[in-house]
């Protein structure tokens, strides 16, 4: 058996800051070498950061990141690197180059460009060819390829393995969701023992406007078998021993991985390291002493999503703060939560904007919130500024009343929020959850006003499940009882409740999973759900509520499928699903919502 010691460089890393960037991965790669690795790796588009989008159509950004890999290259030692880079030639190209002693030995072009959900790469890259060489490393004959290269079951890493590879690096920048991390497991194991070769998985971390990288980078040996990982959401730069079965021997008595194409030349790029006395002790990963890192519970995984994509927003843009309008409902206390977790209590400032509806408890809860995170709070009612606004108005629309009269207090509190943003350099984060964004329910300039909105595509029935998730953690009600278990409700009239104006969210989230995130039809969401006007009343204020999320903040992806780089709708647009039309061509986005269905 060949034994090779592999360092997995799982960076978090900056879009656009290449100095930056290139200073992580000497950092990482010194590391490495210092571990005595043979093979250090690190993420798709390392140099740049994932994605750059636009940035690849300026000519300066493509030139410096060629350059920073050129320094790289010049700058590395007996240890060889593979790196993501944007390679200009003709076209543009998402690259990885294997360097080593000073040169760059050979680039691996990513064959697959994904362009769904939240993917764009046709709009700037140009496929690579088929594979032509592998690498000699360490006594090793290794194949590169890049993120989506691995999901084609006949696609490269077949094709490398038919050539005679014994490892195949994959780098990559795989975005969270729910139930990804597994798919990944199953999905890597199946390649690794369909082309019998052991397969090395490194993920990018961090957070990248709505966009989350989990990291949880994988080996797996030529059967399959998971033998080493690292953390999900966490910066992790460790080396591990894995030893390379003979692959030859394996393809003779399994049919899925015979020889049936020509063996690829091995580019020469490093003859390895000696195992013997000096080096330094790492830990061996095999089938039977696997080295794997704690997998983490659903409810947890979406949680540090959620921390991971508020702090990287927060400290990559520079903002010394956040300020968050806490109602007292279940909402604004998880977002309070989760900043707290990303920021520290000292980069934390809640405000309580009570208003003639405001009930004692709701003014309570926030206090006792804000006691248990340890968070600086102010309070600002908004009775003055209501009655001002209403008088002003009164002469033209007379007394505001309805849903005219919600809208003006929410309004009033974006106003308020914004101008304390503005003094005081706080990133407002809005607390709107995905359910309420789907159909609507939120208010324009009101508490949709903000920077950042980090439980936009959280389901409520969710933010439930994450509440008293944070509280098991935390042994305490940190989030105070009586929030999770008192109806929610806006809070703008008399007794307000959501279940007034919405379905029960038991019963609405399901329906958005089914129209919004797998794009069923009205009748087989019928056949799953039954409800027929139910459905019918959700699927037209889903689609009639477009505009308004056009103009949201963006906010971390954790579902299959999120508003916003995800799911793209026209906003001008007649198709409704066969649900009735509009009534009136008054403000849709206005009109008030009704429950049961009219």
């Amino acid at each position: 058996m060949a034994r090779l010691r592999v360092a997995l460089c799982q960076l978090d890393l900056v879009v656009g800051d290449i100095s930056g960037n290139l200073c992580r991965i000497t950092a990482a790669l010194k590391r490495a070498e210092s571990l005595g690795s043979d093979l250090a790796v690190f993420p798709e588009l390392a140099v740049t950061g994932y994605p750059p989008e636009d940035l690849l159509l300026k000519p300066s950004f493509v030139a410096e990141n060629q350059r920073g890999l050129e320094d790289l290259a010049a700058a590395s030692g007996s240890c060889p690197a593979v790196i993501g880079y944007v390679e200009e030639h003709g076209e543009l190209f998402n690259a990885a180059a294997v360097i080593a002693e000073g040169r760059v030995a050979g680039v691996w072009r990513k064959n697959i460009l994904p362009n769904y959900g939240v993917f764009d790469e046709r709009r700037y890259f140009t496929p690579g060819e088929p594979p032509g060489s592998l690498f000699a490393i360490g006594g090793v004959r290794t194949g590169v390829v890049v993120c989506e290269d691995a999901w084609a079951p006949a696609g490269p890493i077949s094709q490398l393995g038919e050539g005679g590879a014994e490892l195949v690096v994959v780098i990559n920048a795989s975005p969270y969701r729910r139930g990804a991390f597994e798919e990944r497991r199953r999905m890597l194991a199946t390649r690794a023992a369909d082309a019998s070769v052991g397969l090395v998985y490194l993920n990018l971390v961090g957070g990248q406007d709505e966009l989350v990288f989990d990291g949880g980078s994988m080996v797996f040996d030529n059967d399959g078998t998971l033998v080493a990982s690292l953390p999900q959401f966490e910066e992790h730069v460790e080396a591990f021993d894995i030893e390379l079965e003979s692959s030859y021997r394996k393809r003779l008595s399994d049919p899925r991985g015979r020889h049936r194409g020509r063996m690829l030349p091995a580019v020469p790029v490093s003859p390895g390291l000696s195992s013997g006395e000096g080096r330094p002790p790492v830990p061996f990963a095999d089938r039977h002493s696997p080295q794997l890192a704690r997998t983490l519970e659903p409810a947890e995984e979406v949680y540090r999503a959620l921390v991971t994509g508020t702090r990287d927003y927060v400290e990559k843009g520079g903002f010394n703060g956040v300020l968050i309008s806490l109602s007292g409902g279940i909402d604004s206390s998880l977002v309070a939560a989760v900043a707290v977790d990303a920021l520290g209590p000292e980069r934390v400032h809640g405000v309580l904007l009570p208003s003639r509806y405001s009930t004692p408890h709701s003014l309570s809860d926030a206090e006792a919130l804000v006691t248990n995170l340890g968070i600086e709070a102010r309070t600002i009612p908004i009775e003055r500024a209501h009655v001002a606004l209403a008088g002003l108005l009164e002469e033209t629309l007379g007394t505001p009343a309805g849903l005219t009269d919600e809208n003006l207090q929410a309004r009033i509190r974006g106003t308020l929020v914004m101008a304390l943003s503005n003094e005081l350099g706080w990133l407002v984060l809005t607390t709107g959850n995905k359910s309420e964004m789907a159909v609507g329910y939120a208010t324009l300039y009101g508490d949709m006003a903000g920077g950042f909105a980090v439980i936009k595509d959280v389901p409520k029935t969710l933010v439930y499940e994450l509440a008293r998730w944070r509280n098991k953690v935390a042994g305490s009600d940190l989030i105070p009882r009586n929030v999770i278990d008192k109806p929610p409700s806006a809070e703008l009239r008399p007794d307000q409740r959501d279940d007034e104006s919405l379905p029960p969210y038991a019963v609405l989230d399901p329906i958005l999973e089914a129209y919004v995130e797998r794009d069923l039809t009205l009748e087989e969401i019928f056949s799953e759900i039954g409800e027929a006007g139910v459905v019918h009343r959700v699927v037209e204020l889903v689609d009639r509520a477009e505009y308004k999320r056009r103009q949201a903040a963006p906010g971390p992806r954790v579902t299959s499928r999120g508003f916003g780089k995800d799911r793209r709708m026209p906003i001008t647009n007649r198709f409704r699903n066969d649900a009735p039309a509009p009534r009136t061509t008054r403000d849709v986005d206005e009109e008030p919502l009704s429950w049961p269905p009219r």
